[in-house]
């Protein structure tokens, strides 16, 4: 596995299972950028933002957890890109709404652009709108 695989992979986990910054930053540069065309992401553009939201999100739903389906380098472009299916169920106080006890399941993609073995950039492909439904937040 390359370098760039292997920090994309130990990213993907610390922030998938709410680490948040602090854990996350080791594997970025510090003024990494983010992007999602997503609501619920709306006006996160940087990447230290986007994973205390995945921290704060796992506060409120406990038993979130995910799956990595697939990951893979495209050395050329000095990019990774990983899909993975989160779920769990909304159970503790905190988020939009009070908790609502319905539970959810997402596919979701990043694909992750390096710059001296680091993360630069990080975009977000989710449909963020079928999972707040199934939260029952919409």
């Amino acid at each position: 596995m390359s370098n760039t695989l292997e920090v994309a992979h130990q990213f993907f986990d610390a922030c998938e299972t709410g680490k948040g910054w602090n854990f996350c930053s080791k594997y970025c540069h510090q003024d990494a950028t983010f992007s999602s065309q997503t609501s619920a992401l709306e006006g996160i553009t940087s990447l230290d933002v986007y994973c205390e939201w995945m921290k704060n999100l796992l506060i409120i739903i406990p038993d979130g957890k995910y799956e990595l389906k697939f990951i893979a380098a495209d050395e050329e472009r000095n990019c990774v890109a990983a899909l993975g299916i989160i779920e769990g169920t909304h159970t503790a106080e905190g988020g939009p709404v009070p908790p609502t006890g319905n539970s959810f399941i997402a596919d979701y993609a990043y694909n992750m652009e390096f710059e001296n073995g680091l993360i630069k950039h990080m975009t977000k492909i989710w449909n963020d709108t079928i999972s707040v439904q199934q939260l029952g937040w919409s």
